[in-house]
């Protein structure tokens, strides 16, 4: 790319959706704005915008160059800190991903990171979608399963995360405790919707009980969880969760076979920028005191 001064005015549009925002931002007039996108979609050929009158919507290839112009303006700031001598400095964006399950454990530490560097903004993505770390769709992701194996990810164990077998109080009143494997016919369970979830303990209560026993089943987690608070059948916690709900009552203790392994994955290019390593040792620490 031959001129750099389009691709930022670009960045900065569909960071911001609109003409008057990137201009304020770069310090120069909207018409410049507008000739500098003019000037790079017709030097590319694509389309990076939707114009509409609420502003500028980024296109596919509009969020392709949000990605990488992410990625890199993390590293020019990193970069420049350490020529000011500002190396410690923590502020800028800091995007996180995980599970959705996982909200209730990284929610709270987030806001403590935040507290911590007042200048940060946190942006922190769920869902069953993996963002793209080369693509600068995230800094830091959680991962659950077998390690990650994407090439240029620098991939750390982070948490075994120990599953047991819990129902609500009301389910206990109504169907009695669960006596072993050998009583599970006689009980429901609450499951992943999906036949094919890789989840270790999916897997395993498949294998040990018909599919008729599997009577309330769900596409997330989140809902499973839902599901079993409310009374519907037997299901899944993490002992950490589990801790946050008193009303729960622990139906079988923990096998290895459930144990899942939490990853921490970072991009190999941003893994060493001050607030990815900052935020990775912050969440290590508070881990210490979490329920295992």
């Amino acid at each position: 790319m031959d001129n750099w001064d389009e691709v930022r005015t670009a960045f900065q549009v569909a960071r911001l959706g609109t003409v008057s925002g990137a201009a304020e931002v770069l310090g120069v007039h909207h018409a410049t704005v507008i000739r500098h996108i003019d000037a790079i979609e017709g030097r590319l050929g694509v389309k990076l915008f939707q114009r509409h009158a609420r502003g500028y919507t980024p296109t596919e290839s509009g969020l392709d160059l949000l990605r990488v112009a992410q990625a890199t303006d993390d590293q020019f700031s990193q970069l420049v800190g350490r020529l000011k001598g500002q190396g410690d400095e923590v502020s800028g964006e800091l995007v996180v991903t995980s599970l959705s399950s996982m909200a209730p454990m990284l929610a709270p530490e987030l806001i403590a990171f935040q507290q911590l560097h007042p200048d940060l903004v946190i942006r922190y993505l769920t869902g069953d979608r993996l963002f793209r770390l080369e693509y600068g769709e995230a800094h830091v992701a959680l991962r659950a399963g077998a390690a990650p194996e994407q090439p240029d990810n620098v991939v750390q164990p982070f948490l075994s995360q120990r599953m047991a077998m819990f129902a609500s109080k009301s389910y206990v009143e109504q169907h009695g405790m669960l006596n072993g494997v050998e009583d599970m016919q006689n009980h429901r369970f609450v499951g992943a919707d999906n036949s094919e979830s890789r989840a270790p303990f999916e897997r395993w209560l498949r294998a040990n009980v018909s599919e008729d026993r599997i009577a309330f089943r769900c596409s997330d987690r989140t809902t499973a969880q839902e599901a079993v608070q409310a009374g519907a059948g037997i299901g899944f916690f993490t002992l950490w969760e589990a801790a946050g709900h008193p009303d729960l009552v622990q139906m079988m203790e923990p096998k290895d076979d459930w144990t899942a392994t939490l990853w921490l994955v970072t991009h190999v290019d941003l893994h060493r920028t001050n607030k990815v390593q900052a935020f990775l040792s912050f969440l290590k620490d508070r881990a210490k005191s979490w329920p295992a």
